[in-house]
């Protein structure tokens, strides 16, 4: 098939690479030209394993073509997705302006019968909104062509992003008109082929599972973390309480991880997006909240652990930091809980010593700019030399099983930070170190 992205942020580029991977004749569009002209050259502008060899060979095979020119993607299409972002404005809502600048430029553009495909996290009506658009558009041109719009959300977790859209879990999709049902249908059959994972149903419905499922798993989260809260008060351990729940398979053992809170670009973006919906339609969705406020404090429980530890002048200390993205496998740091933790310990005067395999870049020219009192070491070692304590934020694989004699030796003080409950700790109470978790009476 003849697909269009336009976008070639995280979405429409794992979208893009996927889709050209199984055949189909793709033209990512986006209007930043150095982007482009570096996708072309194969520089890919986030780290999601998988995803650069996946988009150099289909450049490479001519599958997966890069342009600037939307009416060159349009004209080379039967199919138009729309994936670029949608940041959250000041009341928390979505911003749909470049999700409707998109229709308007689909609209300026088409000659012909498209089906036009919302990827982006929009909320419920937004196919609406974006057909009238494309109508208005038309009219103004006073051409008559035919169109439809469908919602496509993208279930993608940072880090498995291809993994994920190679073998998904479930295909949703709403729409209106059977002829494009099917049409979408046939696209992602490849993708669906050993077991039957699409799932149909009309656009508004399918606008409001993206928001549901991400919602969903950020009170998992914050749920757990308020019984780890808990636990710590009333001297239990989070680590088997998890075990124990976590067996009943009605619950399960996915999301239910104790740490320093959710991030990134989804979760907290999408529940608020999704309780400002609620307000907008006179519905106080008292539940969001409370997994917002819970997340907005859980992030700081590691800086007042060691706060307490230390004392709230920490003006002579050094604190190492492993971990600056929200999560592992990824590079992205958009609302990561190192940033909240980084800036309470220098508000308190501390300094930092900072490591992360994939995320430094971001961290040091976006969210700590400006920002003195970091240092950024060349490796998870080099940045404990010299640190008054160690402190765990993200778990990447290479910080599971560190060498701990070497950490001993670099640090001032054996003591560690654990925000994601990696290790043993009786066993490092054995062998002389300090050692705080999230939940778990001290």
């Amino acid at each position: 098939m003849r697909v269009s992205i336009i976008g070639t942020g995280y979405v429409g580029l794992v979208t893009g690479a996927c889709m050209a991977q199984m055949g189909n004749s793709v033209f990512c569009v986006d209007i930043d030209r150095k982007k482009i002209e570096n996708l072309k050259r194969g520089i890919i502008p986030i780290y999601e394993p998988g995803l650069e060899p996946m988009v150099v060979e289909n450049f490479r095979l001519g599958t997966l073509k890069f342009t600037t020119d939307i009416k060159e993607a349009i004209d080379n299409s039967e199919i138009c997705c729309i994936a670029v972002g949608t940041p959250m404005g000041e009341d928390g809502s979505a911003d749909l302006q470049h999700v409707l600048e998109a229709a308007g430029d689909i609209g300026k553009n088409m000659s012909r019968y498209i089906i036009i495909v919302n990827k982006s996290t929009v909320p419920v009506g937004t196919a609406d909104k974006v057909r009238d658009v494309v109508r208005s558009e038309l009219n103004k041109r006073k051409v008559e062509i035919p169109f439809d719009v469908v919602s496509n959300p993208e279930f993608l977790k940072e880090g498995a992003a291809v993994e994920d859209f190679m073998r998904p879990d479930r295909v949703i999709v709403g729409a209106d008109n059977p002829k494009a049902l099917e049409k979408i249908k046939e696209l992602y059959s490849p993708f669906t082929k050993s077991h039957e994972r699409f799932i149909s149903m009309d656009v508004r419905s399918a606008e409001m599972t993206k928001y549901a499922a991400n919602a969903m798993l950020a009170t998992k989260i914050s749920f757990m973390n308020e019984i780890a809260n808990i636990c710590e008060k009333v001297g239990a351990d989070v680590n088997k309480v998890r075990v124990g729940i976590g067996s009943d398979s009605r619950i399960g053992y996915s999301f239910i991880y104790p740490g320093c809170g959710y991030g990134g670009s989804c979760f907290p973006k999408d529940v608020r997006a999704l309780e400002r919906l609620a307000t907008e339609n006179k519905y106080a969705a008292k539940m969001l909240k409370a997994v917002q406020e819970i997340n907005d404090s859980q992030k700081l429980v590691l800086a007042h652990k060691v706060i307490k530890k230390f004392g709230k002048d920490l003006s002579k200390r050094i604190f190492a930091v492993w971990g600056l993205s929200f999560k592992p496998e990824t590079d992205d740091t958009r609302e990561a809980s190192s940033i909240a933790i980084i800036r309470e310990l220098i508000r308190h005067g501390a300094k930092i010593k900072a490591y992360d395999p994939k995320a430094m870049n971001a961290a040091k020219n976006y969210y700590f700019k400006g920002i003195e009192g970091i240092e950024y070491a060349d490796s998870k070692y080099a940045a404990l030399s010299g640190a008054d304590a160690l402190l765990l934020v993200t778990e990447w694989k290479e910080f599971r099983s560190p060498d701990f004699d070497e950490i001993a030796r670099r640090l001032k003080n054996k003591i560690i930070f654990d925000g994601r409950n990696q290790y043993n700790k009786e066993k490092l109470n054995e062998i002389g170190f300090e050692y705080f978790q999230i939940g778990v009476g001290e």
